[in-house]
């Protein structure tokens, strides 16, 4: 089935969104110029999520990718959630007591994050006040925990992952009398996603971490190019720190179960995610919680099972590794995307593709074949294509967008192929999952004065 280019472009446009940040008397003073960001499904429906917020209370911005696994649930509510607890453990002391008197005494709320979303990103209305009475109950936590001291983001972005997974186990073991509400938070515990999120602040960059999607940052070094600098480490078997600590965990009795065929028991593949409470729970809470749950969550099966092996739960942590990282001139922008990016590109391309596309520069490298016999014709058809290449950069008007249509349509040469393109966009939905994953992108662009100025 072939599309054509005009075709292929609304399949890849249709989940783009772009934000700059506003300027002040002509004059940006952030150290965000603003953010591209893109998705594109593989499975239906996407079980990835992104997230981008303004904090209105204290300064900085927050940005996330969150990929679901079992279905979107646990992404979804984690998008919509998490900004608010780091935003809640970000606050001082007064502004906790002034929220929580506002609502004590029915007065409009301060307003804590301002949301830039993209008309897809879907809130559930229904969990609003089951949502919003567990973030409370956390910052009546912090005002009475007050120690006066002021809140360390690296500690804040730490507190608030943990205590969003520990709301979201307790909302499903406490149930809800409203049955759809019961369900939701049942299949919010039940499905699990990994998170990527960074708060920028000035030239304080932090990366929190949990599981397998990726921070990259694109520095451009003094001759032009560009190269790129990792700030985030996936939480999964690659990883050998990540298994020795899950070893660490558990009794020497499990060293051998605890990592089969590169997955946590040999089921799961990030070591760290919110949710999945098949892996944190003991059997005993499983059985109580399943048993007295509706009817649909019996008929599931992956609730049914219980993992092979399962004797010293819990496997799973939702806490993040943090990655502190001061900013400089030459970084120039930040990559968040979910693992079905770094699956098809390494960092450095993404960080060239990127780094070209946002300064329009391109370097004509002379043209590598890597060891092909190629024919004058096909060097003449490279050429070409690398012209209408140089033409097509300006079609995209979003960096995310650029990066997946690379991530997806990059032939051997590096180069888009239109063909392979059309072919990877037209896969049917149950084809399209064993050729790629769920692609979800932000590109953040830094506002180099502003850091040099720093």
């Amino acid at each position: 089935f072939y599309l054509t280019p005009p075709q292929v472009n609304s399949i890849l446009k249709a989940n783009e969104y772009s934000f700059k940040v506003p300027e002040f008397d002509g004059k940006n003073v952030s150290s965000v110029l603003g953010f591209d960001s893109n998705q594109l499904p593989a499975n239906a429906p996407i079980e990835d999520r992104r997230s981008a917020a303004t904090c209105l209370q204290t300064r900085g911005m927050l940005l996330g990718v969150f990929d679901g696994h079992a279905g979107c649930a646990c992404a979804q509510a984690v998008s919509e959630r998490l900004f608010y607890y780091i935003a809640v453990s970000l606050l001082p002391h007064e502004t906790l007591l002034e929220i929580e008197n506002a609502v004590e005494s029915g007065r409009a709320l301060l307003p804590i994050l301002q949301w830039h979303k993209h008309p897809n990103d879907y809130f559930s209305k229904e969990a609003s006040k089951l949502y919003f009475n567990s973030l409370r109950t956390y910052w009546q936590e912090l005002i009475d925990l007050n120690s006066g001291e002021t809140t360390d983001v690296r500690e804040a972005l730490i507190n608030a992952f943990k205590r969003l997974d520990n709301d979201i186990s307790l909302e499903a073991q406490v149930g809800d009398p409203n049955s759809f509400l019961n369900y939701l938070v049942l299949r919010v515990a039940f499905s699990g996603a990994t998170a990527c999120v960074a708060h920028v602040d000035g030239i304080d960059l932090h990366i929190a971490n949990t599981g397998d999607s990726r921070a990259m940052l694109g520095v451009q070094e003094e001759d032009g190019s560009w190269s790129a600098l990792n700030l985030s480490y996936d939480h999964n078997a690659q990883n050998e720190h990540e298994v020795e600590r899950v070893k660490m965990e558990h009794p020497k009795s499990e060293e051998k179960s605890l990592v089969k065929q590169d997955r946590l028991l040999g089921l799961l593949m990030p070591f760290r995610a919110f949710g999945d409470v098949k892996f944190k729970w003991s059997i005993e809470l499983q059985k109580r919680v399943i048993e007295s749950g509706p009817d649909q969550l019996n008929e599931n099966e992956y609730t049914k099972f219980i993992p092979p092996n399962y004797h010293t739960p819990p496997y799973l942590t939702a806490e993040p590794e943090v990655i502190h990282h001061k900013l400089r001139p030459q970084d120039k922008f930040l990559v968040l995307a979910t693992d079905g990016l770094w699956e098809t590109m390494h960092r450095q391309d993404v960080a060239r593709i990127v780094g070209e596309y946002l300064t329009g520069v391109h370097h004509q490298q002379p043209i590598a074949v890597g060891g092909y016999k190629v024919t004058l014709g096909q060097m003449h058809g490279l050429l070409t294509e690398r012209r209408a290449r140089i033409s097509s950069v300006f079609e995209d008007q979003n960096a995310a967008t650029h990066l997946i249509r690379h991530a997806v349509g990059n032939n051997e040469f590096g180069t888009v192929d239109h063909e392979r393109l059309s072919k990877m966009l037209s896969l049917p939905e149950e084809l399209a999952r064993m050729y790629r994953d769920d692609i979800t992108i932000i590109v953040v662009q830094f506002n180099s004065h502003v850091i040099g100025a720093y």
